[in-house]
C-alpha cells in the first residue's frame, strides 16, 4: 500500500421590556461548592451524585445530604439526554478542544462528525485563549453532563488523569505527551515526516531545511526526530542553522524562512512542520521574488484547507481525519463499557497518514546544484 496521492445562523437576540431590571439569580450551587462543604474532591462529589463506583454508600449518603442542604440542582437537561439510553453507547460526549488554530478545529469537526453517525449527543467546550486552564465551572459541567470527555488539547489544561482516577472515561487526541494512563489517538507523526523528507530527496535535493514545532509538543518532536533520522539514513548533513524554531507559526514560518534565505547556501528545499508555517514560508519566498517550486521546494504537513488554496498548491502530508474522530469516539465507548476502568497501560492508536503532492515541489533544477 502506497501513502502518496496525486492531486450557525447567529441566535436571535432575546426581547426584555425597556428600563426592566431583572431579578439577580440566585448562585448556582457548584460540586466545587459541595466539595469544599463535604471536605472532599469534586471528583468524588461527582462520582456520589452520579452513581458512579469508587465510593463508599455512607461517604454517597453523606455527600448527598450536603448538596441538598446547599440546595443543589442537578443537570436535569442533560441527565434526561443521557438516562434515555442505557447501552454501552449511550449518553453524551465531553469535548474540550482550543478551536483557535485551524488544525485543532479540523480534529474537533471529525470527531462531531464520528459523534453524530452513532446518533449520540455532544457537548464542546473551547477554551477561550489558548493555553488557558480549564475553568472549575466548566469541569463541574462536563462532570455533571458527560459521559466520557474526549481532549483536544495541545496543552495541559485540564488534568486528564485526575478524570481517569474518578472513572471518568477519557480519550487524548494527538495529545501534548505520550502519558500511558491516557488513551490517546493520533495520526503517525514519524511517517509523515518520513515520506515528506524522502519525497525531497527522491526529487535530488540535498540542501534542505526544517520549520520545525513547538518542541514541548509530541508531534512537533516526532516530526523533528524523523527530520533528523531520514536526512542521516540519506547520508545527508543536519546542520543546525536549517532546524528553524517556528512553533507552528505562520509568522514564525515566515521570519524562519526569510533567515535561510539570506544565508550563504540557501536551501533548495523546506519542510514545514505544519500547513500553517508553511504558509508563512511561501509568503516569504514569494516576496523575495523566487518561485515555488522552481527555486525551492516547499512541503508542510496536516493537508489543512489552506494547503489547496495556496498558490501553487502545497505538497503536504494529509491527517486521516475523519478515521482520527471514529477512532477517538469508538475508543471511548469501549471504555464506557468496562465502566470507565482505564485500558491496560499503553492503548494507544496509531493512525496511517499519506504524500499529497501538489505543485509546491518538484525536481532540483541542473542549474542548481546545492
Amino acid at each position: 500500500m502506497t501513502n502518496r496521492i496525486k492531486d450557525d445562523a447567529p441566535l436571535a437576540a432575546s426581547h426584555r421590556d425597556a428600563g426592566a431590571v431583572p431579578a439577580a439569580a440566585p448562585a448556582r450551587v457548584t460540586l466545587a461548592d459541595i466539595a469544599r462543604a463535604a471536605g472532599v474532591s469534586r471528583m468524588t462529589v461527582s462520582n456520589a451524585l452520579n452513581n458512579r463506583t469508587g465510593v463508599s454508600r455512607e461517604m454517597r449518603k453523606t455527600i448527598q445530604h450536603v448538596a441538598k442542604d446547599l440546595g443543589y440542582v442537578t443537570n436535569w437537561a442533560a441527565k434526561k439526554l443521557s438516562d434515555t439510553r442505557s447501552n454501552a453507547e449511550s449518553g453524551i460526549v465531553g469535548v474540550i478542544a482550543e478551536l483557535h488554530t485551524p488544525y485543532m478545529a479540523e480534529i474537533a469537526g471529525a470527531i462531531s462528525s464520528a459523534v453524530r453517525d452513532c446518533h449520540r449527543d455532544m457537548l464542546v467546550y473551547s477554551l477561550p485563549e489558548p493555553g488557558r486552564d480549564l475553568p472549575g465551572n466548566v469541569l463541574d459541567l462536563l462532570l455533571d453532563s458527560v459521559d466520557g470527555v474526549i481532549s483536544v488539547l495541545p496543552r495541559e489544561s485540564i488534568d486528564l488523569p485526575a478524570l481517569i482516577q474518578a472513572r471518568v472515561p477519557v480519550v487524548a487526541v494527538d495529545p501534548l505527551a505520550i502519558d500511558d494512563a491516557v488513551p490517546w489517538v493520533a495520526g503517525d507523526n514519524y511517517q509523515g515526516a518520513q515520506l515528506a523528507v524522502r519525497h525531497l530527496i527522491a526529487l535530488g535535493h540535498r540542501e534542505i531545511a526544517f520549520l520545525a514545532g513547538e518542541d514541548d509538543r509530541y508531534s512537533a518532536r516526532e516530526r523533528l526526530r524523523a527530520f533528523r533520522d531520514t536526512m542521516a539514513e540519506a547520508g545527508l548533513e543536519v546542520r543546525a542553522d536549517r532546524i528553524i524554531d517556528a512553533k507552528f507559526l505562520q509568522e514564525l514560518g515566515r521570519s524562519g524562512t526569510e533567515n535561510l534565505l539570506q544565508s550563504q547556501t540557501p536551501p533548495t528545499a523546506i519542510f514545514a512542520a505544519n500547513d500553517v508555517s508553511a504558509l508563512g514560508a511561501m509568503t516569504a519566498i514569494q516576496a523575495a521574488g523566487l518561485s515555488v517550486p522552481h527555486d525551492i521546494s516547499l512541503i508542510g504537513f496536516d493537508d489543512l484547507p489552506l494547503a489547496r488554496q495556496m498558490l501553487p498548491g502545497l505538497t503536504t502530508i494529509r491527517q486521516p481525519y475523519p478515521e482520527i474522530g471514529r477512532a477517538a469516539v469508538r475508543l471511548l465507548f469501549e471504555i464506557k463499557a468496562m465502566g470507565g476502568q482505564t485500558p491496560p497501560p499503553g492503548k494507544h492508536i496509531l493512525l496511517p497518514v499519506w504524500l499529497i503532492e501538489r505543485g509546491s515541489t518538484a525536481r532540483l533544477q541542473p542549474s542548481k546544484p546545492r
